[in-house]
């Protein structure tokens, strides 16, 4: 079947429960393959499921993980951190608190660089009205 012509023919079912290649994956995720099997070995996505000759297969739910990491990472969570979360995820509910203080934490340091662009871009702003000015 051609999977141009049929978007879903890169997904495979096993099971009850959909499966996408790792190229389907990255670019239901926006992640590259790369990444893709980076987080796999440094244990950030678990689970992925392998055919009978190794290719891994990605569920629905690794497509919801994924968001959550890539919204950790796009906004600058280091990676240490993003594995922290990841395990306390896994551990359960009793690990809340815990998640909602570094998700806390984040948010300051997301803030912090916030206001630091602002003001470049405010330094930015003030220079080209300056050069209009003497133009």
């Amino acid at each position: 079947m051609d999977s141009s012509a049929n978007p879903q023919a890169a997904r495979v079912s096993s099971t009850a429960v959909d499966t996408y290649t790792i190229g389907e994956c990255a670019r239901r995720s926006g992640f590259t393959m790369d990444t893709l099997r980076y987080y796999e070995r440094i244990g950030l996505i678990e689970d992925i499921a392998r055919t009978p000759t190794g290719q891994r297969r990605f569920t629905d739910d690794h497509l919801e993980w994924l968001s959550v990491l890539k919204c950790l990472r796009d906004t600058g969570m280091p990676v240490e951190q993003m594995h922290r979360f990841a395990t306390l995820a896994r551990d359960g509910d009793h690990t809340i608190p815990e998640r909602i203080a570094i998700l806390q934490a984040h948010k300051l340091a997301v803030d912090a660089r916030m206001d630091d662009l602002a003001a470049k871009r405010d330094y930015l702003l003030g220079k080209i009205d300056y050069y209009k000015s003497v133009a």
